[in-house]
């Protein structure tokens, strides 16, 4: 049977690291695919990267409960008054701009704080949980 369990730091940290890896896949991609294009004005590359930087996090948190690093470290992202329920795509927005702004500061409070909450989880009420064996 899986116990939720509240996810550590360090796991959180070796998923950014992997979301951040899926990022310059993601960019590698869209680049490669835009060079097959003649004259692909400079704008639309730009808009492209921001879109896909801006949009990665919130949308795979709000419709999958998890980002890819997440889900390969058994991370989930839940509402905190309802671990069972994914949070909402505009809360996940909020979420990752927090996340974004703060930086490895709004890491701090994951030692601190009972639900292991970041500063981004205590704005956004949200918690990140881990699946472990029993």
């Amino acid at each position: 049977m899986d116990e939720m369990k509240y996810g550590t730091l360090i796991n959180r940290v070796k998923a950014a690291i992997v979301d951040f890896m899926v990022l310059m896949g993601l960019i590698l991609a869209v680049s490669t695919i835009l060079s097959k294009f003649e004259n692909v004005p400079d704008f639309v590359r730009v808009i492209l990267f921001i879109l896909i930087f801006i949009l990665y996090d919130p949308i795979f948190t709000s419709t999958i409960g998890a980002t890819i690093g997440h889900l390969i470290l058994g991370l989930r992202i839940r509402r905190s008054n309802d671990e069972d329920r994914k949070i909402i795509f505009p809360i996940a927005i909020v979420r990752f701009i927090i996340k974004v702004v703060l930086g490895w500061i709004s890491l701090l409070t994951i030692s601190i704080l009972k639900k292991k909450k970041a500063i981004h989880d205590l704005v956004a009420g949200s918690v990140v949980l881990q699946a472990t064996d029993n």
